[in-house]
This record gives C-alpha cells, structure tokens and sequence, in this order.
C-alpha cells in the first residue's frame, strides 16, 4: 500500500532514473541469433537491432517514412537516430521520452534548452543538441508532431513486484533469477513483452506498476491541486490533459519520466524563462506527491 514519506528524508529516486547495474546478469544469447517479429519482413541480430545509426523498422505502415535524422542520424557529426531511443512511433521506453504528438514549438525549444543548459538530467541529449543542425532538428519536430498517440502504458496498482535489475542502455528487465520484492513507494515499469522490447520493436508498450490507491490520491492532485498545493494541471495541459497550444500532453505518458521531469523541475535541472511557472507550481510537491500524480496521468488514454 501507498505509505506517505516525510519530505525531510527525500533523496533522488533512482528507481525514476535507472542507470545500468555494474554487475550485469549473465548473458548466454549467440550473438548470431536472427530475431523477428511476426508479420514483418526483418530478421536482425542483436547487434543489428542496438545500432543506433540504423533503427529497425520492423512494420513501417505503423508511421510515416522517418526522415534521415530520426532512422539514421548523423554518423559525420555523431548524432545517432532519434528513433533509436524514441522508437518510429515517438512511444519511447521508460527511460527515454514520450515523443508521439508534441508541438512542434515545445520540442524545438526543448532542444534549444539542452543545448544552453537550461535543461539537464541527460548527459546523451546534451551531447546531441550540441551537434545537431537546425535542420535536423526541425525535420525530427516535423515528424514526431505527426505521430498520433497509441496505448503504451498500463498502469497497475500492487504491494509486490517482481525482481528487476537495470541492463545495458538504462533499461530495467525483470531479473533472469525471478522471484519478487515488495512494492514500496515506487514505480517500478516493465515490458509488457521483453524481447519485443529488447528488439525495439512498436508493438507493445509497459506495465507500470504503482502502490495501491495512488492512482485515486493522483487524481486528486491532478484534478483539484490537493488544497491549494498546487494549481490543477488542466489549467495548463488543457481540459483532458492532451496538452494545450505549445504545451505538452501528460495523459498515458510514461509515469517513471513524469517524476523525473517534476523532479527536476524542483531540483533546478529544468531552468530558464521558459521553466519558471512549473517550478513555482510544484515547488511544494514532496516526492510521494510526483509518484502519485504520475500514476495518475499514465492511467488517462493519451
């Protein structure tokens, strides 16, 4: 069950920052293995799959032709394919970014943000904003935008969870020994269906699984502000939280990316004119509050 913290003893949560373990289990897959995916035409090795100059497009009648910045990149300036972290359908995984649908505008300025340092938390984002053209950028905003969204995320309420690790590439999987942990105050997101994405293949997304009666706690926050904590989120991100002009969408998103945007918010990892009015918003929000607002919104069809 959902067990409210004391604001005092509040450090980064890195179950919402998942950075690979050290000590990795061991892997006996042959390096040869051809994967596939039913009803498409592909058959990659691992190696194919995690190359990130080159995106597998396992069924590309599931989005438009990407332009050359999100399939390929650009090997000549070091900037790999946006589609690699984001996948062809902008859905992402939990530790990269929900892309599907943003305004153009808000995803340039983002862009703009990495590079000036207004925004932090991804050294990976940084690196690329910093080497990537104008152009690029624009082609990639252009293209994402015309996503439409997709179911991604199921959201469940538990006391236990099974046992996970952080592999390669800041992805948690469900840990080869088995066996299960308790919950606690977290947000523990796992493949519905590993290999589909482990071969980052679009066609399944993410359980999310949440303490119990946070999604109702969530909702409260969301809908009301929680007595005057802070303002209801529809106020910005529109009526059904779709997003709003600029601003971005939050219904269905990934919960585990909610808390480290408000997270870093709060921290000073997202500054800048553009940033001051979210983090007079959540200033007062203690961690518990972002766990629960976050398994709130990924709840909501996005």
């Amino acid at each position: 069950m959902f067990l409210p913290l004391f604001a005092a003893a509040q450090q980064k949560p890195d179950w919402a920052f998942p950075l690979a373990d050290k000590a990795q289990p061991p892997t006996q897959e042959d390096p040869a293995k051809l994967h596939t995916a039913p009803g498409s035409t592909l058959s990659l090795t691992r190696v194919q799959i995690d190359d990130i100059y080159n995106v597998p497009d396992w069924f590309p009648d599931l989005h438009p032709v990407m332009p050359k910045i999100v399939q390929h990149g650009n090997q000549q300036t070091k900037v790999r394919a946006c589609g690699s972290c984001h996948l062809p359908t902008g859905t992402g995984h939990d530790e990269s970014a929900w892309l599907a649908g943003l305004p153009i505008s808000y995803f340039m300025r983002q862009m703009a943000d990495f590079k000036s340092g207004d925004r932090k938390g991804s050294g990976t984002m940084t690196t690329i904003a910093k080497a990537i053209s104008e152009e690029e950028i624009k082609a990639a905003a252009n293209y994402f935008a015309s996503l439409p969204p997709r179911p991604w995320i199921r959201v469940v309420e538990t006391e236990t969870v099974a046992k996970t690790y952080v592999a390669k590439g800041n992805k948690r999987l469900r840990h080869p020994d088995g066996g299960a942990e308790t919950l606690g105050n977290r947000i523990i997101e796992l493949p519905e269906e590993e290999e589909i994405v482990l071969n980052r293949d679009p066609r399944s997304g993410f359980i999310a699984y949440v303490p119990v009666g946070s999604i109702d706690l969530g909702k409260k926050l969301v809908t009301t502000g929680g007595d005057g904590k802070t303002d209801p989120c529809a106020m910005c991100h529109g009526e059904t939280l779709h997003g709003s002009g600029d601003i971005p969408a939050l219904a269905g998103r990934h919960p585990n990316y909610i808390v480290r945007q408000l997270w870093n918010f709060q921290h000073g990892d997202r500054s800048g004119d553009s940033n001051e009015e979210m983090k007079i918003e959540i200033s007062d929000l203690t961690l518990d509050d972002m766990l629960v607002i976050a398994a709130y919104l990924a709840s909501l069809a996005p």
